[in-house]
């Protein structure tokens, strides 16, 4: 394997109009051993997650797609050990994480590990990083391979020093014999193929003996953050890089009718004015420069309106009139035919923005042919696609690499960053070019995460047992990342447009809107309906967590009314209706640690402040981490203002790596669902989105910051990794309506809770 870097301050480690205008509105690693036999034959599916169908389905986690070993694994003459993922790191840990898996196995210390992450050039394909699946996925395959590999440097070394394997022991990069005699890695893998799949139920260490995973090793990721240091793709800087500004249409559908760009290609420091069709940018020697230039050009565009958004004060009702492909998720069971008590609810959830804190940026380079785009995204493989059939490239003649962003889980800007600087790279052969979007650009043109409706009712026997669920949803897609070009916001303005791909459900389990649509509780007679609405009046993809934010709101809300129509204590009602020990076991942890009772009469004060608790519960999908939570609020009556004193949640996520990983996901994950939750909605008008900046999109502020947060971990050794990322999105929105319901009597359906109409109620 030869392996050199760009020169670089950072190192990284044709459809009609109508329809156009309906979908607009709706240095490298080179290496020398094949990933996989038959790559390119490997289709994807249509999940979020981006997982394929399997070529050695018997195989764990991404080895089902990627069985050879030394896609995961090389270890060089000189004893250096690579360690290859397909997953990235946005911020999760999951670089430490998967470090310490092999180190683990291998008997490294991980900072003499090699971790590359996805390059096409390099790793295997494994779709996209989402769905809380790397743990799982990329995890399961690094920790087995290492496992394996070690096993044939180990009888490689056993064949030279004459010796049973089995007499053998391997440590810091060196296989020793009792008698004082070492073979170190290097030395034992010139006599061992690791060009060879890996086998099922290989041998790994058991669990007592880990020395690597279950502890804390402190974030590989962090220092240059915390320093100032260059860590992220907006950082990168390669020898003789120019920037480049794009222009976009003032609103969805949009029409350029004239640009007067000799002005603009005038002005100081600027290289080329790029039009193609409906697609603007320029692109000048210097990022100022770019940027003036930019404002000029904007200004010397004319533009015809596309069509109107609809009303957003009837966006629900908009939404939920619209043609819908009906699912039935779940139906099980008999309607009750005797029923105590019948509740029925409405809950809603607004547009979201991903607002990332560094708006998106990419760079690109057309050199020799072969396209090289440097990138945050979340999956470079299915983004080398899109960028190859955009620019009518072979896809081996694009290469992908990622590098870390200044901040996103879900599909924000970065796809159609990277999109921009391959088609302006293609403009100039030869010179990296670097796209960064503006704050306004990001917030207006990003794929937003989708409105959502619910309608739930539910009925309670004599006894206060749950007999009868009913749960309908209304939601557009969750899932438009990049499945062809048209998926690119920048294919879609050119001359020649692409139609993006048709949006399509996620299937069950993982799901789409209907993500953590089911109820874990116990009851007899369930009927869940998805209307998936494919016509978008507003450019949706995916956000953290997809549906589940929305449906585990509305679930647990409507559990904790049943619980008081019951007479019942939350908790207590939500253990008698669950089956599962392990949810069990996380409800039980934090109702001890948060010192949970039986609702008493709480401290009110009518006229300056009300203090109440909120508890919620979920698996993430039903089948991935257990978390439960409870909340102590505060509402100030003059005002409205909510404030989150104490929070106390329980996770199991399985087999636990690095138990400070998993604390900082938790407590991100609660924090991130609050700010959602309390403050965040996408505004928009009939022209197009309102919300352009921080004054018009509000997030949580640090005054608004929980007082406390206490996070339990229940460790599951030997068990499968569950993944941690978004587990605590739907539980943390729940357990703040439930408290808040609980201080105040005013239980809020609608999304953000304290939205204007929201925060009134909430005023004594």
């Amino acid at each position: 394997m030869s392996r050199t870097r760009p020169s670089s301050s950072l190192d990284p480690g044709g459809p009609d109009d109508a329809t156009r205008r309906r979908f607009l509105v709706g240095g490298s690693l080179m290496v020398s051993f094949a990933i996989v036999p038959g790559m390119a034959a490997l289709a994807q599916t249509t999940t979020e997650a981006g997982t394929f169908h399997a070529s050695a389905p018997k195989l764990p986690g991404s080895l089902k797609t990627t069985p050879s070993l030394d896609a995961w694994i090389k270890v060089a003459p000189d004893g250096h050990v690579s360690v290859f993922t397909g997953k990235v790191e946005l911020g999760t840990g999951v670089r430490t994480a998967l470090l310490q898996l092999a180190a683990e196995e291998l008997d490294l210390a991980p900072h003499t590990i090699e971790m590359i992450t996805a390059d096409t050039a390099a790793t295997p394909n494994e779709g996209y990083t989402a769905g809380s699946h790397t743990m799982a996925d990329s995890g399961t395959a690094i920790l087995n391979a290492a496992a394996q590999v070690r096993t044939l440097l180990v009888e490689s070394a056993a064949a030279q020093l004459g010796v049973d394997a089995a007499a053998l022991t391997t440590r810091d990069g060196a296989i020793l014999a009792a008698d004082g005699r070492r073979v170190t890695y290097g030395e034992a893998v010139q006599n061992a193929n690791l060009h060879q799949d890996a086998q099922p139920n290989a041998a790994k260490k058991p669990p007592a003996h880990y020395a690597v995973i279950g502890h804390t090793l402190p974030r590989v990721d962090i220092p240059g953050k915390v320093t100032g240091g260059p860590s992220y793709v907006q950082d990168l800087r390669l020898a003789g890089m120019l920037h480049a500004r794009v222009v976009r249409p003032p609103s969805y559908g949009a029409r350029l009718v004239a640009v007067d760009s000799a002005r603009v290609a005038a002005l100081p420091g600027v290289v080329k004015v790029v039009r193609n069709g409906d697609y603007l940018a320029v692109v000048a020697d210097d990022e100022w420069r770019a940027i003036v230039a930019m404002r000029e050009l904007a200004l010397a565009a004319q533009w015809q309106p596309g069509p109107p958004l609809p009303d957003p004060a009837g966006i629900h009702a908009f939404l939920m009139n619209l043609p819908a492909q009906e699912i039935v998720v779940a139906d099980q069971g008999a309607p009750a035919r005797q029923s105590a008590v019948t509740l029925k609810a409405r809950y809603s959830k607004p547009y979201l923005t991903h607002g990332s804190i560094g708006p998106s940026c990419a760079l690109a380079q057309l050199d020799n042919g072969v396209m090289t785009v440097w990138t945050h995204t979340q999956g470079v493989y299915p983004l080398r696609a899109g960028i190859a059939e955009m620019l009518g490239m072979p896809r081996e003649k694009v290469r992908c690499v990622h590098v870390e962003g200044s901040g996103c889980y879900g599909h924000n800007g970065a796809d159609d960053a990277s999109g921009d600087a391959a088609l302006i790279a293609r403009e100039l052969p030869g010179r990296p070019v670097r796209v960064q979007f503006m704050r306004e650009q990001e917030h207006l043109w990003e794929p937003f995460g989708p409105a959502m409706t619910v309608e739930a009712s539910a009925s309670l026997d004599a006894g206060g047992s749950i007999v009868a669920w009913q749960y309908e949803l209304w939601s557009n897609t969750h899932n438009n990342r990049i499945e062809n070009a048209g998926r690119l916001l920048p294919a879609q303005l050119l001359a020649q447009p692409f139609t993006p791909a048709p949006p399509k459900p996620i299937p069950m389990p993982e799901g789409g809107g209907d993500r953590n649509s089911i109820p874990l509780y116990r009851v007899p007679m369930l009927h869940v309906q998805h209307h998936f609405l494919p016509d978008m009046p507003i450019r949706v993809s995916a956000m953290r967590s997809l549906g589940a934010h929305m449906n585990v709101f509305a679930i647990e809300s409507l559990i904790d009314e049943l619980a008081s129509a019951a007479q019942a204590d939350p908790v207590a009602f939500r253990l008698k209706h669950l089956d599962d020990p392990r949810a069990q076991a996380v409800i039980h942890a934090v109702a001890d640690r948060f010192g949970w009772r039986a609702h008493a009469a709480r401290a009110t004060h009518p006229d300056v402040r009300a203090s109440g608790s909120g508890f919620a519960f979920a698996q993430y999908k039903n089948l991935m981490a257990y978390l439960a939570i409870a909340m102590d609020v505060t509402v100030m009556r003059d005002t409205g203002e909510v404030r989150i004193e104490r929070v106390v949640s329980a996770i199991d996520c399985g087999q636990i790596v690095n138990p400070d990983g998993v604390r900082n996901q938790v407590e991100g994950g609660i924090l991130q669902s609050a700010s959602w939750t309390l403050f965040e909605e996408t505004h928009f008008d009939r022209e197009g989105i309102t919300s352009f900046d921080w004054s018009t999109y509000p997030i949580m502020r640090f005054a608004s910051v929980p007082r406390r947060v206490e996070v339990v971990l229940i460790d599951r050794p030997g068990l499968p990794f569950l993944g941690v990322g978004e587990a605590a999105q739907g539980p943390a929105a729940a357990a703040l309506a439930n408290a808040i319901a609980d201080a105040t009597g005013v239980r809020i359906r609608d999304l953000p809770l304290l939205g204007p109409k929201s925060r009134n109620a909430l005023k004594a």
